[in-house]
């Protein structure tokens, strides 16, 4: 596969002040990052360093067995969690100088999660679990509700509206669940083992569905233990002991 050329990132996806000039910059920038875990006089480094671009419309695939440190990397990514040290630039702004609150507003407007066990609502009908997400923007109820089912429509869900999880097989979850990541039009989107609990063919149509995304222009970065899996995305980095190999 050739070498692609990605956009450069515009800090106005993220809702965050233009702090780069006009300049071209990644979607994400980690430097030096370290993530260390301490408990009682014991200290874990999750994370050692860490150096990593993302341009808007990459498809990265974030590569390690468990316990390497991709999950930390991907809570640290999706502004969930902190380093210990060094820089993440998010559209070209340090995530260091927001608060709290501006992280969860970043997350809830311009990040999609999309979750290995789906994470959906039980007991609350497709329509809702994909809604819910705009209910925390001030989305109108009448708006809320129209997004969700095109959202739905769109990954084919249109006849599951009103069904709830228990009703759905594990692939139907996971587009109920793509759907609600989708349903804030967020710039960028964090897979975290997304085929993990589906059997074969129920992951190969999610791998395709996200590489449809991909190519309407959604930055995707993809977690993954699974060498297979991450042959699906544009390029791949691999992480163990807290590194990033390549």
């Amino acid at each position: 596969m050739g070498q692609t050329v990605f956009a450069p990132a515009e800090p106005s996806l993220f809702g965050l002040p233009d702090q780069t000039g006009g300049a071209p910059v990644p979607v994400i920038e980690l430097r030096g990052v370290t993530r260390i875990y301490s408990t009682g006089r014991l200290e874990v480094a999750a994370l050692r360093g860490v150096d990593l671009d993302v341009w808007q419309g990459d498809f990265l695939a974030i590569v390690g067995p468990s316990g390497s440190g991709k999950s930390t990397m991907m809570n640290i990514l999706g502004c969930l969690d902190r380093p210990t040290a060094g820089s993440y630039r998010l559209g070209g702004t340090p995530i260091e100088q927001l608060s709290d609150d501006d992280l969860a507003a970043v997350r809830g407007r311009a990040i999609g999660f999309v979750f290995q066990s789906f994470n959906l609502l039980p007991r609350t009908s497709a329509l809702d679990n994909v809604a819910t997400p705009l209910l925390y923007q001030g989305v109108s109820r009448k708006e809320r509700y129209a997004r969700a089912k095109a959202a739905l429509e769109r990954l084919g869900l249109g006849e599951r509206l009103h069904h709830e999880p228990s009703e759905l097989s594990g692939g139907q979850q996971q587009r109920v669940a793509i759907a609600r990541a989708l349903v804030t039009e967020p710039a960028l989107i964090l897979a975290d083992e997304p085929t993990g609990n589906l059997d074969s063919q129920s992951g190969n149509d999610v791998i395709e569905l996200l590489h449809e995304l991909n190519a309407a222009g959604t930055t995707i970065v993809l977690i993954t233990h699974d060498l297979d899996v991450a042959q699906a995305a544009r390029r791949q980095v691999h992480v163990r002991d807290g590194l990033l190999l390549s």
